[in-house]
């Protein structure tokens, strides 16, 4: 089987350049723009991120999952409350997102605290969530170990008959986090790798500081 030589492997970053003077003061008012863009240009799941967190034994997870909403108060995504990264959300709140929009040759980063997200606001979600995706939630024990998928489509099964009479219930094990920034850097490629990068860090009185990086 031939082998890709990794070290060989380029891209050549050509998009627009991003200028200090073109940004929004406001990170939310950017990350809506960028996050348009990313809509508009039929990326694959443009809403996936990466959620890195770490529990109380210092050890850090990433996944993948989708940002279901965002406002001045942070980015949402919605879970089993006692999958692994909602017990480690529990241990250690700090945790960080990436948005990895590569055919924009574009990243977001930001990092702050998980919080709950209201039970009045996961429940406005669960009810838009197709069928399958609801029934999904009461049917896997998220994180856990399972012995066969045979089990998992079984456990589907029976909550699929269990309501199909009627509207499926939120399960009391099932809710949103919402991750309050600190830091939210925006990523633009630039060639011979001199990339854009601007970083805003949320200031006491809760005004944002941008700050150009070097790449």
């Amino acid at each position: 089987m031939k082998v890709t030589k990794l070290h060989d492997l380029r891209v050549h970053y050509d998009r627009d350049p991003m200028r200090r003077e073109d940004l929004r003061i406001d990170p939310f008012e950017q990350f809506a723009a960028w996050v348009r863009e990313a809509c508009e240009s039929d990326l694959v799941e443009p809403n996936a991120m990466s959620l890195a967190t770490v529990g109380a034994d210092g050890r850090p997870t990433q996944r993948t999952v989708l940002l279901k909403g965002f406002d001045e108060r942070g980015f949402v995504f919605y879970t089993n409350l006692e999958s692994r990264k909602a017990r480690q959300i529990s241990e250690n709140a700090n945790a960080s997102l990436l948005f990895p929009w590569l055919a924009l040759h574009r990243q977001v980063a930001i990092s702050g605290v998980a919080e709950r997200a209201p039970a009045s606001e996961a429940l406005a979600y669960f009810v838009t969530r197709p069928f399958g995706s609801q029934i999904g939630a009461w049917a896997s024990p998220q994180s856990q170990v399972v012995s066969a998928r045979a089990l998992l489509e079984a456990k589907w099964e029976e909550a699929k008959r269990k309501f199909q009479e009627g509207r499926v219930p939120m399960p009391s094990f099932w809710g949103g986090f919402r991750v309050v920034p600190r830091e939210i850097e925006f990523w633009q490629g630039r060639g011979h790798r001199l990339h854009d990068r601007f970083l805003y860090t949320r200031q006491e009185e809760g005004s944002w500081k941008v700050e150009r990086l070097a790449p």
